[in-house]
């Protein structure tokens, strides 16, 4: 953690880095965050240990279920228990603001300036955040989306009415029958509109969200911008990681600012226009501190 680490380093490379991390925020002319399951993890929502138990303890029980994460892949044997499973994963990862304030405090570090973020996860914690909903990408999907699980066509459908009905009428891991949801168009099932394989629906939102980050990047390009990656890990890096080392190789006004807990670097490329930060991303926010003091 961070407040350990700035203690006993206090002269170190990370109180170092924490102030050039400073200077270039101030100087920026944009900030450009992606975001991975990491911030929601320094957020606590993890998918596994004490949260996990709590909410699912019956499921593992029954299923031997592991993990949040595995249970959405368990072969449950009607559509009943399968809903059961998702609108509870659902109504905790989705409907439920994080335990620590971490999506707030990056809100505050960026909500005077010019920025942008782009981001894998599919919680929907920036715009609970209160981030301006215009200025979010969520390229993978949103766990408050469902989908024709053909498809049939290019449209999602809110399922938050829905699901907190699935939840607080579930009996014994299951969801009565009229609730379970079907295509209006073609009476297929719905399923999550999640980035999973080649039938992920990207409807009108998604596009227009995706011109409007291509447009932003063009008003700043050849400006200070700040590609502070937060959280990104190796599963999917061709969306955020290796693009944010591209544009910062491409201007020589751009920073790259990576902070993950265990996997902080960059290429030997950019690496003297990068910071890198091994740590806790809600540490590191709260080290940061106030910009505009």
């Amino acid at each position: 953690m961070f407040s350990r680490i700035l203690t006993q380093k206090s002269t170190g490379s990370c109180w170092a880095n924490i102030e050039r991390l400073r200077g270039v925020l101030a100087k920026a002319d944009a900030v450009v965050v992606g975001a991975g399951a990491g911030l929601s993890a320094s957020a606590g929502f993890t998918y596994s240990g004490r949260r996990f138990e709590e909410n699912f303890g019956d499921f593992i029980e029954k299923y031997g279920i592991r993990d949040m994460y595995s249970g959405g892949f368990f072969p449950f044997g009607s559509p009943e228990e399968y809903w059961a499973w998702w609108s509870r994963h659902i109504a905790v990862n989705r409907y439920t603001r994080p335990p620590k304030p971490v999506y707030d405090d990056l809100l505050k570090l960026v909500k005077d300036r010019e920025y942008f973020v782009l981001t894998t996860n599919v919680d929907h914690q920036f715009q609970l955040a209160g981030f301006d909903k215009r200025r979010l990408f969520y390229t993978q999907g949103d766990y408050g989306l469902w989908q024709c699980s053909a498809p049939c066509h290019q449209k999602t459908y809110d399922n938050e009415e829905t699901v907190r009905r699935m939840v607080s009428e579930q009996r014994d891991m299951r969801v009565p029958a009229e609730l379970v949801p079907h295509c209006p168009k073609c009476g297929r099932p719905m399923t999550m509109n999640l980035r999973c394989d080649n039938t992920f629906v990207e409807d009108t939102g998604w596009h227009a969200a995706a011109e409007r980050y291509i447009q932003f990047l063009r008003r700043h390009r050849g400006l200070r911008v700040v590609f502070l990656e937060l959280g990104v890990g190796g599963n999917t890096p061709a969306i955020i990681k290796y693009p944010f080392w591209k544009m910062t190789g491409e201007n020589s006004a751009a920073t790259y600012v990576c902070v993950n807990f265990n996997e902080a670097f960059a290429p030997d490329g950019i690496r003297a226009r990068s910071i890198c930060i091994e740590g806790d991303i809600g540490e590191l926010l709260l080290a940061t501190g106030d910009l505009h003091g």
